[in-house]
This record gives structure tokens, C-alpha cells and sequence, in this order.
């Protein structure tokens, strides 16, 4: 078990993973029972972490601390610190995911996260390699209809539905809440992830078939930040 700090901080972190042990998503992580895919999705980690340029430029530290089989998505992160990362999570045995650059995490076998309304280059290498080999995980950002369509029309693992409460990433943006994140996420098809200022205290407002929890600053950051 990794270690976890002590204080608030600690507190925090140990209130958000315990949340994520106890959801119970559905074998096609929606709430309605949908057809079976033409292949077997892979088994999905239910506590993400999620690097950011501005609010977490290095996540190395933050994902030290997470449990065997979490995950980590490296989004606009320093190619240093993106090999750095790499390493942590094989030995903390980590799914690690790249944002926005399929030949990239090809060139490291990890998966790739793509950005809502942002092209990605190398999408079609990395869905081709996909085919081969069903362990490179295919997440996509949603924050409504549409995100969630260019999931289904990908064939995407996972959708990181987004932002459920009001989050410091985007100040002031209006949130979709517990009850519009949950009318959405039904209709994903594919386990959808809850993103966005979710914390230990109000994780457990999230239906407990949610497909994980995604964060940044509850798993990354002091308090204070």
C-alpha cells in the first residue's frame, strides 16, 4: 500500500479511494443493459489521476501515491517529465495514458486520452495498433452530447464526463452537478468517469455505477492550492 500523508491532505486522499472502491459499474458501464461490444473492453481502473500544465506540471510525486492498477493521464506535460511518469507507473503498476498524441503512446505502450474539441495527431496508428492489442486504452473528454457520440463512434474504452462540481481548472464554468452528470452518463454506452472537483467529501454523491473517478487536485495538490 502506498504511502499516504498525514494531516488533511492525507485525510482527503483516503476519503476520495475508499469512494472508488465502492463503485459497482456495470460489466458495459452504463446503467441500461447495452449490446456486447465487437470485442471485450478491457477491466477499467476506477481512481484516474490527471496531470495538467498549470495545475499539475509534474505529477510524478502524486502518482507515487496511488494504489496498484490506478491510473494516469499525462496531459501537456514536459517530455522529461512524461518518461519520469512512465517509470513511476510501471512500478507502482500503473495504466498510463498520453493526451492528444497517438504515436507517442504508441512509442511508450500506453494509452491514449483525447481532448473534447481538439484534434489528435497519430489517432489512426494508435486505433490501428488498437486492434491488435486491446490493452492500450482509448479514453475520451467529454463535457455533453457530443463528446459522448465521438466516444461511441470511436469505440472508446471510457469517457471522462465533465465537470460534475464547480472545479478550480475552470473557474466560474457552470457544472453539471451529480443528477445531469448521472442522465448523461447513462446514455454513454461505455463506462463513463466523473471529472471535475470531485473530492472525499462529495465523492459519495456520485451513483455508485459510475466507471471511476478522475482528479487532479484531490489527488495532487495541497489543500491550500
Amino acid at each position: 500500500m502506498p504511502r499516504l500523508d498525514r494531516g488533511a491532505d492525507g485525510w482527503k486522499r483516503r476519503r476520495l479511494l475508499a469512494a472508488a472502491r465502492r463503485l459497482r459499474p456495470k460489466a458495459d458501464g452504463a446503467a441500461a443493459p447495452l449490446p456486447r461490444p465487437a470485442l471485450p473492453r478491457p477491466t477499467l481502473p476506477s481512481l484516474w489521476l490527471l496531470g495538467d500544465p498549470r495545475r499539475l506540471p509534474d505529477p510524478r510525486t502524486a502518482a507515487a501515491r496511488l494504489p496498484a492498477g490506478a491510473a494516469v493521464i499525462a496531459r501537456g506535460l514536459a517530455p522529461d517529465v512524461v518518461a519520469g511518469l512512465a517509470s513511476v507507473a510501471r512500478r507502482q503498476q500503473l495504466r498510463l495514458l498520453l493526451a492528444a498524441d497517438g504515436r507517442a503512446a504508441l512509442r511508450l505502450g500506453a494509452g491514449l486520452h483525447l481532448p473534447d474539441r481538439h484534434g489528435t495527431p497519430g489517432l489512426l496508428p494508435f486505433l490501428l495498433a488498437r486492434r491488435r492489442r486491446r490493452r492500450l486504452l482509448l479514453t475520451v473528454a467529454a463535457h455533453g452530447r457530443a463528446g459522448l457520440a465521438r466516444a461511441r463512434r470511436l469505440g472508446a474504452d471510457a469517457v471522462l464526463l465533465s465537470p460534475v462540481f464547480p472545479t478550480a481548472s475552470h473557474p466560474g464554468a457552470p457544472s453539471l452537478g451529480p443528477c445531469r452528470w448521472a442522465a448523461l452518463a447513462r446514455r454513454a454506452g461505455r463506462p463513463a468517469l466523473a471529472l471535475g472537483g470531485i473530492d472525499g467529501g462529495n465523492a459519495g454523491r456520485l451513483p455508485r455505477w459510475a466507471g471511476g473517478i478522475a482528479a487532479i487536485g484531490a489527488l495532487g495538490l495541497p489543500p491550500s492550492v
